[in-house]
C-alpha cells in the first residue's frame, strides 16, 4: 500500500506539472531552498558538534595547545574564570591526575545565526597513589557533572567562549572506601545568604567505626580550603551541617571527608585501630548572586 500511495503522488505531482507549469517551477523552487537550507543546518550542526568531539579528544592526549586552539581568547566560565585561569587548573588537573580519562556524551546543539548552545554529560576517571608513612595507598577518582557550552562563529570557526556547569560531583575514595556506597547531598541551586543543609550518608561496613566531616568552599582561584574537625558518625550513619550560601557572587563546593576505621587484635591483649578507607566527595552548588538593584518598597506600593 505504501509503494502505491507513492506511486500515486508521483502521479499527480506529474499531471500537476504537465497542466499548471508556473505552479510547478514554484513547487520544484520551494523544494530545491529547503534541500539547501537542511544542508546548510547538518553542515553547521556537524561543525558545532566537531567541536565538543575534538575537545574530548584533546582532553584524552593531555593536547594542552590543541585544546587551547577550541576557546576564544576571551573565554569566561560561570565561575568567573578567564581562558588564562581556566587552562591554569586543568594542566594542574593533569599533573595530579596523569592517567585521568574524560567520556562527553552531548545530549542536545541549538544554534541560530553565528551563535550555538551544547548540552553536555561529562565524565572522567583516575587514579591516584598517596604514600602514606610505610605504604602506598590506591585511590580512585570519578567525576560526573551535567554542562552548557556557548559558541560564537569567529570567521569560518566555531569557538567555545563561555561554558556553565548546572550540576558537579567528584569522588575520590581509597582503601575499603572504594566499596562503600557515600552519597553526599546538598542544594544544586540557591540563592546569595540563604541557609541551607548538607547531609552525608555512608553505607559502612558493620565491624566499622565512621569518622567524618563537612565543610564548604568558595570556587575561588587559588583555591582555599576551610577545616572541620572529623567526628564519629551517628549510629544511622547520616551526618549533617547546616551552612550559609555565601554573598561573594561566586558558587560553592559542599565537601566531605569520611574515614573508615577497623580495628584489629594486635596481641593477646592489645587491640590496633587503623583507617581501612578514606574518601572525599565534593559538589556543586550554584549561588545565585544577590541584585542590590531592585527597590522591594516600591514594588509593594505598586501591589498595594
Amino acid at each position: 500500500m505504501k509503494k502505491l500511495s507513492v506511486l500515486l503522488i508521483s502521479a499527480l505531482l506529474l499531471c500537476t506539472a504537465i497542466q499548471e507549469p508556473s505552479k510547478a517551477n514554484g513547487f520544484f523552487a520551494v523544494q530545491k531552498a529547503r534541500i539547501e537550507q537542511n544542508k546548510i543546518y547538518k553542515s553547521t550542526y556537524n561543525d558545532i558538534k566537531n567541536v565538543i568531539e575534538q575537545q574530548n579528544v584533546y582532553a584524552n592526549k593531555y593536547d594542552i595547545k590543541g585544546l587551547s586552539n577550541l576557546y576564544a581568547d576571551d573565554f569566561v566560565n560561570s565561575d568567573g574564570f578567564n581562558k588564562d585561569i581556566y587552562f591554569k587548573l586543568i594542566e594542574e588537573t593533569w599533573k595530579t591526575y596523569p592517567d585521568i580519562s574524560y567520556i562527553t556524551e552531548i545530549k542536545n546543539i541549538e544554534f541560530s545565526d553565528n551563535y550555538a548552545t551544547v548540552f553536555v554529560n561529562e565524565t572522567a576517571f583516575a587514579t591516584s597513589k598517596e604514600e602514606i608513612g610505610e605504604f602506598t595507598a590506591i585511590g580512585e577518582l570519578y567525576s560526573t557533572s551535567q554542562c552548557v557550552y556557548h559558541l560564537e562563529k569567529h570567521g569560518a570557526k566555531w569557538l567555545i567562549n563561555s561554558e556553565k556547569i548546572i550540576e558537579e560531583t567528584s569522588t575520590l575514595k581509597f582503601g575499603d572506601a572504594r566499596y562503600t556506597n557515600i552519597q553526599l547531598y546538598a542544594p544544586k541551586q540557591i540563592g546569595a545568604g540563604k541557609e541551607y543543609t548538607t547531609t552525608l550518608k555512608v553505607d559502612a561496613p558493620a565491624d566499622s567505626v565512621v569518622i567524618a566531616s563537612i565543610s564548604k568552599e568558595n570556587i575561588i582561584y587559588p583555591q582555599t580550603k576551610s577545616d572541620d574537625a572529623f567526628r564519629k558518625m551517628p549510629d544511622d550513619n547520616i551526618l549533617e551541617r547546616f551552612f550559609t550560601s555565601n554573598k561573594d557572587n561566586v558558587n560553592e563546593y559542599a565537601v566531605a571527608s569520611v574515614g573508615i576505621t577497623r580495628a584489629e587484635n594486635y596481641t593477646d591483649d592489645k587491640i590496633r585501630v587503623y583507617m581501612g578507607g578514606l574518601a572525599f566527595i565534593m559538589t556543586r552548588i550554584n549561588v545565585i548572586p544577590e541584585n542590590k538593584y531592585i527597590n522591594f518598597d516600591e514594588d509593594s506600593k505598586k501591589k498595594e
